[in-house]
């Protein structure tokens, strides 16, 4: 923040210091252990009173000295080179706290190097005891730099108490000082080790080499049991939120964890294979494969610890980002770029959108992220959101990323960087303009004569849009399945419901007859639900034309397998039905109506998960992207659901999650279908109004199929009068959770309910499709709305729910004049403006719920003076 960027691209993402420092890290234990190694083998040849062993012992040394000495000390100052370019700030700060722990270390090291170069040039020129002292005061100062740096770069793993103090001793003699001085002082004797196996292994003299290598592979096996037992004193010496992050929720350190495990048995697999006798030209090899796998295993290492410290660079106190932990809230205020003192941008403007998102991209993400390199990778990261998502994702990174700092920027400062991101280096982009309709649908009206006519038949469905998922080969939410409903009404003075005696016959038009042809939801559908779903809500695989069946006052066709593809491609969500009614005994028609039986798979989760629409570039669920849900899943709920897809068995969601509204028990553990996709996606589209709905939803005014459509959206009314906003609906579904015992409701309303802290508490819980917002809580008595808000006020039971209400004489249900929730008469369809509409039209000539403007003359053969059906419903209709 308060230094120039350097930007690296492609070597960013750390590569350049992970490679420099990984391997100076290996060359700096082995200057430690290299050390002892050095003295206690020269004591071993004085013992011994071999020459030969001493002459070795000589030959190392020198190997060891160009070693440590110019590889060491060339990669250690590419060190310092390297962290004050990448990240100033923490090392001003280690300078600046650590100054005289610096200098005192810096003597140490200028012992080290006299005192080797002494020890490695005066073989057989100084006495024996001089010169093992001279070996003895380079280990002792080669530890003694182990043991100050140790303390220093644990400090930025675990500071301690030097949060509070910042005394310099409280940093140093940190909580994790001492497992680590431990851990890294028997890694650098196995490294030794290592080193002896490489000069060991090229000695020509057969005898002696078998006894310099085993000696050597002495230094890799004995302190093998106390590094694994330092190594877990070091594990339970992190604070437990530093454990889980690090072993559990950090998908980037399973490598590393898996890496550490499985090389620990190798090396003393070949640490035991180089004890015994084995040919020179294998034992060569053998040495330098146990080099490399060393070099990997220190690598393992130093990952871990490295990434155990995010999203900080100094663990609760200064980010990764350079922003100190105390400043972030000031920043936010702020602004990213007016705080910045080296930005060019300090505010971002629509014309500066783009270039405000690099100064933004290279101030918060390149001391992380490289662009297009092999770690880290921004692009392989963000490939799969478009800019709108990408900024949602930014707002809330930190709430399921905790290896990430939270965005210190303001809205419009995410949204630039998302810009940025997701468009100049990921080549995605937002919907701007609406999906092009142009296949209009005839809106064909059958006749009816008042004066003639003996029957009214009413049809409409349950819901005024079945959406469904259509990735039954990956997993499966939502099947196909449409219940119609449809009522006759014998007219005169008394109307009189029909159904004994009485025949109806639906038929989908002739487009969507064979679905089966295209695509297999229906088939998977069976099978994934199978009997549960079967025997609890009738999915039986109804065809598309047929009879329906009879019930006490009307007739349904449950569950219909309709998809919005019809024959010869493209995407349509409102294909219509024919339903026609027969008179049993004579086989006479009595009536005929259409209606739309509304179905699309317009889900926006490519918005976050990536791939393309599966269907006419306009809606579908593509295999990429179904795949990309399922790795998302898997990698925040520690699930293997990719892995069983790509095996041929797709996912039921409702198998662990219940789901009320198709009867699925789940496994009783999880949280229901709609708490859990609500919760979590309120954690990140929560500030978004009602475009947090038609993100996934298909009612978006871009949208193709824009299902909210009917009175109250062209009275500009949006989701959130009714269901109130994302993080609303997510609380009062979660509180019902939580009040049932599940314990993953409260870590998704951990940041949801300081956000609403005004209003959380009030909040009611409620059940996903039992406890919804009611009609009447507005129109109180039928009369005109004195409020557009009904958010936490339900429905107590499913007999109350709109599609489930009849009028006051309870035969009439409130659907067969009103049509469906979200399309109620006047509807205006985007596939033809009347298309909805076509029953009101049909028998009164407008587009009006029936019988409105006291057109009673529909079912009455006589003029109404009283208001059968509810109150106020003689007069004139409003909204005209």
């Amino acid at each position: 923040m308060n230094y120039p960027v350097w930007n690296l691209d492609f070597f960013g993402g750390g590569l350049l210091i992970a490679l420099i420092a990984v391997f100076h890290v290996y060359i700096s234990h082995f200057a430690v252990g290299g050390g002892l190694f050095l003295v206690l083998t020269e004591l071993k040849g004085y013992r011994e009173d071999n020459p030969s062993i001493l002459d070795y012992t000589c030959k190392h040394a020198k190997f060891f000295l160009l070693v440590t000495m110019v590889a060491g000390s060339m990669t250690g100052v590419g060190i310092w080179f390297t962290i004050s370019l990448l990240n100033p700030g923490a090392t001003s700060i280690l300078i600046h706290n650590y100054v005289f722990g610096w200098a005192t270390e810096w003597v140490f090291f200028l012992i080290e190097i006299i005192s080797l170069f002494i020890y490695a040039y005066t073989f057989n020129r100084l006495d024996k005891k001089t010169h093992l002292l001279m070996g003895w005061i380079y280990f002792g100062a080669a530890w003694m730099s182990l043991f100050i740096i140790n303390g220093i770069i644990d400090f930025m793993l675990t500071p301690g108490s030097w949060l509070e103090n910042h005394n310099f001793w409280s940093g140093f003699f940190n909580p994790t000082f001492w497992p680590a001085l431990f851990f890294r002082t028997f890694l650098a004797l196995m490294i030794a080790g290592l080193f002896g196996l490489m000069t060991a292994t090229r000695l020509k003299d057969e005898e002696l080499r078998h006894k310099m290598v085993r000696h050597s592979a002495l230094y890799l096996l004995a302190p093998f049991a106390l590094l694994l037992s330092s190594a877990w004193w070091y594990k339970a010496a992190l604070p437990p939120e530093l454990q889980t992050m690090i072993f559990q929720t950090m998908p980037e350190m399973k490598p590393f964890i898996t890496g550490f495990i499985y090389l620990s048995p190798i090396l003393m697999a070949g640490g035991l294979l180089m004890a015994i006798r084995i040919p020179r030209c294998m034992g060569c090899t053998v040495a330098v494969i146990l080099l490399i796998i060393g070099q990997f295993y220190i690598g393992c290492f130093e990952f871990m610890r490295e990434g155990g410290r995010r999203p900080y660079i100094i663990r609760d106190h200064m980010y990764s980002n350079s922003i100190l932990k105390k400043d972030l809230e000031t920043v936010r205020k702020q602004g990213v770029l007016l705080s910045a003192k080296w930005a060019q941008e300090k505010k971002v403007t629509r014309d500066n959108m783009l270039a405000s998102g690099k100064e933004l991209y290279n101030l918060l993400c390149l001391s992380c992220h490289s662009s297009g390199g092999p770690l880290n990778d921004i692009k392989k990261a963000t490939r799969n959101f478009t800019p709108w998502g990408l900024a949602n994702m930014i707002g809330a990174i930190d709430r399921f990323h905790p290896y990430m700092p939270p965005f210190p920027g303001n809205r419009l400062e995410a949204k630039a960087l998302a810009a940025y991101i997701a468009t100049e280096l990921n080549g995605r982009r937002d919907a701007t303009k609406p999906v092009p309709i142009t296949a209009k649908a005839e809106i064909d009206i059958p006749a009816f004569d008042p004066e003639k006519a003996g029957y009214v038949l009413l049809s409409w469905t349950d819901m005024g849009m079945q959406a469904m998922t259509d990735t039954s080969n990956e997993w499966m939410m939502l099947p196909p399945g449409v219940n119609l409903h449809a009522l006759l009404i014998k007219r005169g003075e008394s109307p009189e419901i029909m159904t004994d005696g009485i025949r109806l016959n639906y038929a989908i038009d002739p487009a969507f007859a064979n679905p089966a042809s295209k695509i297999s939801f229906w088939d998977n559908s069976k099978q994934l639900f199978g009997k549960n779903i079967t025997q609890n809500t009738g999915l039986s695989g109804s065809p598309l034309s047929g009879a329906m069946q009879a019930g006490e006052t009307d007739f349904h066709a449950d569950l219909l397998p309709i998809v919005p593809y019809p024959e010869g491609g493209g995407y349509m969500p409102y294909p219509s039905m024919t339903i026609t009614a027969t008179d049993t005994a004579t086989g006479k028609i009595l009536a005929k109506t259409r209606t739309v039986v509304p179905t699309a798979t317009e889900m926006g989760c490519n918005t976050c998960h990536g791939g393309l629409w599966r269907v006419d570039g306009r809606a579908g669920i593509s295999t990429r992207t179904a795949g990309n849900i399922l790795s998302v899943h898997d990698r925040l709920s520690g699930t293997t659901l990719a892995q069983q897809a790509a095996s041929g068995k797709p996912v039921l969601c409702q198998q662990c999650h219940s789901d009320s509204r198709f009867g699925q028990q789940g496994d009783g553990k999880q949280l229901n279908m709609s708490a859990s996709i609500h919760g979590l996606h309120a954690n990140f589209l929560s500030p978004q109004g009602a475009d947090a709905c038609t993100a996934c939803h298909p009612a978006g005014e871009l949208g193709a199929s824009r299902s909210f459509r009917g009175i109250h959206h062209s009275l500009e009314l949006k989701c959130t009068n009714c269901h109130g906003s994302l993080a609303d609906h997510a609380i009062s579904l979660l509180k019902a959770e939580q009040k049932a015992g599940k314990k993953r409701a409260a870590v998704l309303m951990r940041h949801l309910l300081p956000e609403m802290e005004a209003t959380a508490a009030d909040i009611l819980p409620r059940k996903p499709w039992i406890n919804e917002p009611d009609c009447l809580n507005c129109h109180e008595d039928f009369e005109q709305p004195g409020d557009d808000v009904t958010f936490n006020k339900w429905t107590t039971n499913q007999d109350e729910l709109f599609r489930s209400r009849t009028d006051e004489a309870g035969f009439l249900p409130c659907s067969a004049c009103h049509n469906s929730a979200h399309a109620l008469y006047p509807a205006v369809n985007p596939y033809g403006k009347n298309l909805d509409n076509r029953q009101p039209l049909q028998y009164q000539k407008t587009p009006f719920p029936l019988g409105s403007n006291k057109s009673c003359f529909v079912c009455h053969t006589m003029e109404m003076e009283e208001e059968m059906h509810h109150p106020n419903m003689l007069r004139e209709f409003r909204n005209q």
